[in-house]
């Protein structure tokens, strides 16, 4: 296996720190325990700084290299948990009902700590690596947080890389591409109100139900008739509520709840402006108002081409399965905030044939610990050298 002998010794090791934090997961800015044993270990390994309560419940470490360089990249992972009831059966099953990290967040947290562990041994780098554990990925804005912290400035970060598994991908291989990666995650409201009433005489009222459902039609041709076919978009309704839970009450109001997901500025405004027109003229064709709550506050991860060179080059020299051209994923990934302040590059790696993520039997393949700690590893190496 072409990755560095010193990680592959410690991956048990590194595994059984996972499991340590697969079996006690916690919630996005709740990570007290997860961000004491980072901190913890962090601190046994020698490392020159190790500063807590960042960003909230954020950790950064800081390594100095043998040629002391003022030059600093940062390696980000991630460590909070989802709420989910785990079904795996795992000996290191979550003991948290309600909490699983079904997500490898516990694996990035763990190969980042190995990657810590070597590079506070050996040191064979000129500058520093700044090691950013960070909290709430999952919906919370722990990237935001961190940046808005300083933490790019404080230690003179120049260039900013993480990675995250990729289940159906197999373990060793590595994918990345130039440019926008992953989509930006906007979120959506839809009220629309109406004139409730009795389910036998609808025509007495405005039937805020038959008006919802036509504009969760109408939004689905955003995506078929507004936008370039070559473009990527997705607009999902994922939520349809109404105040109404009986079998004959025609409701006043129904919320509708969901997610618009796209790779360019300029689509992401054309969405949302046809959001609003379809919305409100087809309520009102129905006799109903609608009114659009519009939030977005994540932007498209966009990787610097020079950062995937850096990324690629490293990967290529723990394996030959190194992808630089992968297709774009229209799921979000708040990481994309920290390479809006510095350029990097943000990858995947392999996880063989697991669940997907998010689902309660996934879980983090030990197998790829040596790959993604040797990738870390190697990047402050051949980013940072000496001599």
């Amino acid at each position: 296996m072409p990755v560095k002998n010193r990680l592959a010794e410690m991956q048990q090791d590194i595994a059984g720190w996972r499991h340590h934090l697969h079996a006690n997961p916690e919630l996005r800015f709740e990570e007290y325990e997860t961000a004491g044993f980072v901190a913890g270990k962090l601190r046994d390994f020698g490392c020159d700084e190790v500063v807590e309560g960042v960003g909230g419940t954020g950790v950064v470490g800081v390594i100095r290299g043998q040629g002391g360089g003022d030059r600093a990249i940062g390696f980000r992972a991630d460590m909070d948990a989802l709420p989910i009831n785990e079904a795996t059966g795992s000996a290191h099953a979550s003991t948290r009902p309600g909490k699983m990290h079904a997500c490898g967040h516990d694996g990035h947290t763990a190969m980042l700590l190995g990657a810590a562990k070597y590079l506070s041994e050996t040191r064979n780098f000129d500058g520093s690596v700044v090691l950013l554990f960070q909290p709430a990925e999952e919906g919370g804005g722990g990237a935001r947080a961190m940046v808005d912290a300083g933490v790019m400035e404080r230690w003179n970060v120049a260039e900013v890389y993480g990675l995250h598994n990729w289940p159906g991908m197999p373990v060793g291989h590595f994918a990345m591409r130039p440019g926008p990666q992953m989509a930006a995650p906007d979120k959506f409201e839809i009220l629309v109100r109406g004139k409730g009433g009795h389910g036998a005489m609808p025509h007495l009222g405005v039937d805020t139900v038959l008006a919802a459902s036509q504009i969760v039609q109408a939004l689905q041709s955003i995506a078929s008739r507004n936008v370039d076919p070559l473009e990527n978009v997705v607009v999902s309704v994922c939520g349809f509520r109404s105040e109404s839970d009986t079998y004959n009450v025609l409701p006043d109001s129904v919320t509708l709840k969901g997610t618009v997901r796209t790779l360019k500025p300029e689509v992401q405004t054309l969405v949302r402006e046809r959001m609003e027109v379809l919305a409100r003229l087809t309520a009102q064709a129905h006799g109903a108002e609608a009114e659009l709550t519009y939030i977005a506050d994540r932007v498209v991860l966009v990787n610097d081409p020079q950062g995937v060179e850096n990324a690629a080059h490293a990967a290529r020299r723990i394996s030959d399965a190194v992808e630089t051209e992968m297709t774009p994923v229209m799921g979000g990934e708040d990481f994309a905030d920290m390479l809006d302040a510095r350029p990097g590059a943000y990858i995947f790696i392999g996880n063989g044939a697991s669940a997907d993520l998010h689902n309660p039997k996934y879980e983090f393949n030990d197998e790829a610990i040596p790959f993604g700690t040797s990738w870390f590893a190697e990047l402050a190496e051949t980013r940072m050298p000496l001599g």
